[in-house]
């Protein structure tokens, strides 16, 4: 993953070299600043988007892209700086506003806390015009329902997944991080396909399901397979650094990404880019508590919660992926299969009481029928973290502690001990924030 960092004035290179530095880790091949006449803009990249110091020199462009539909950038144009995103936020971007009163914007967080404490994220699909404004550039819009067969819907799931994913592959080599649930797993069998070499990588403690059901799939493939085991104190020991990297306390996120930022360095061995199933669940129903709604509301909900990934599950794997220099590809969250995901009824996503019918109905025979029948397990719950992290938290914060340090300046309460005991490394890294509009958190269902 690059990184872009910049300021809306010449003669910053100082300083923007500084909020680059804090950010180095996406990307350790090279870094770029360009001078103009409105602006100091600059970029850190791998060696995988070298491309990207050429569009910087040549178009003015500073910007973090694994494609043309995933990116976010800065445009320095005449006297003009334009902030983009993309529909999704699968690239992350913030911005904010020095004593000065200058535009300043970053990959991450940490970039900008030097320059300004007020911190905005710029929302997917927007951009910020430094003479006009925030304006909405696109967002998901909700469609007409397909009314063909399901034999049919199947066949062109399948097709669109497999030539979208595709577009994505710049080598003849790459990686999939592998829970052993659908998700990954239809990602790993679709590559397996296109590339000459797929590596697989699944984590977990010792006996653990995903790393029981990853090896499943990774032989029923043939793909080159590794695993990481981690112990309890492991996990311990690598808090601070996921919640630098994570720039969240969210106790749901903050534990999915536990694991990945483990499974992340071993990944970067291997392969320079990995690929991940985030955004399945949400745009084909894989949440146990989906079943509860009204079929007639279920389109609504996918439409809410996929709107929702940017902070949340994509900023999970963005910085998971980041913090070791890889790029992550997220084919589910590429534009042909969004648009034609949220056109599938939703009696085919949720059917006979099983997420995500249709899609498993798309895959049948490219996976083991155990992989293809099993039930969404959370990456932090099949991996073996969740019971241990809890009593973990509930042993280090009395209920004293919690009563009186749950509610925060801002007005926000945390909600659990375990979130706490993230809040207070966070607040290390960090200081104590006032204006925390910019993270996400998790949706309580």
């Amino acid at each position: 993953m690059a990184g872009i960092a910049g300021i809306s004035v010449a003669g910053r290179k100082i300083q923007v070299r500084q909020m680059l530095d804090r950010i180095a880790h996406r990307g350790c091949s090279g870094c770029e600043i360009l001078e103009l006449n409105n602006c100091t803009i600059g970029i850190v990249f791998p060696e995988y988007q070298q491309t990207s110091s050429d569009i910087l020199k040549k178009q003015h462009i500073a910007q973090d892209a694994n494609n043309e539909w995933h990116f976010a950038m800065a445009i320095a144009h005449d006297d003009t700086l334009i902030l983009h995103r993309d529909m999704l936020g699968v690239k992350p971007l913030y911005y904010g506003f020095t004593a000065e009163g200058l535009l300043c914007f970053a990959s991450e967080i940490k970039a900008l806390l030097p320059e300004t404490k007020n911190i905005f994220e710029l929302l997917p699909g927007y951009k910020y015009d430094s003479n006009k404004g925030l304006i909405q550039a696109e967002t998901l819009q909700k469609p007409h329902l397909l009314n063909h067969d399901a034999e049919t819907i199947t066949r062109n799931l399948y097709n669109i997944l497999l030539t979208s994913t595709e577009k994505c592959i710049e080598t003849d080599i790459a990686g999939v991080w592998l829970s052993g649930g659908l998700d990954s797993s239809i990602i790993a069998a679709v590559l397996e396909k296109l590339v000459k070499k797929l590596h697989t990588f699944s984590i977990g403690f010792a006996n653990s399901s995903d790393l029981e059901n990853a090896r499943i799939v990774a032989d029923f493939i043939g793909s080159e397979h590794h695993e990481i085991i981690v112990s309890f104190d492991q996990v311990i020991n690598i808090l601070p650094d996921v919640i630098y990297h994570l720039e969240s306390f969210d106790a749901l996120l903050v534990r999915s990404t536990i694991m990945n930022m483990f499974v992340a360095e071993s990944t970067s061995k291997f392969v320079p880019v990995v690929f991940s199933g985030e955004c399945s669940d949400e745009l084909f129903a894989g949440y146990e508590y989906l079943k509860k709604i009204n079929i007639s509301n279920l389109q609504d909900e996918l439409m809410d919660i996929t709107g929702k990934l940017h902070n949340t599950a994509l900023q999970r794997v963005d910085r998971s992926a980041s913090s070791h220099g890889l790029v992550a590809q997220v084919p589910f969250a590429l534009p042909e299969i969004v648009d034609y995901a949220l056109q599938i009824p939703p009696e085919l996503k949720i059917k006979e009481n099983t997420e995500k019918w249709i899609l498993r109905k798309a895959f049948e025979g490219m996976l083991p029928e155990s992989v293809l029948n099993r039930t969404k397990a959370k990456f932090w719950e099949g991996s073996g973290i969740g019971e241990k992290i809890l009593q973990y938290a509930e042993k280090q914060i009395t209920d004293k502690e919690f009563q009186d340090e749950y509610k925060l300046t801002n007005g926000w309460e945390l909600r659990s001990k375990e979130e706490l005991l993230y809040y207070r490394i966070f607040k290390e890294h960090f200081g104590e924030l006032e204006n925390l509009s910019w993270m996400g958190r998790t949706k309580q269902t």
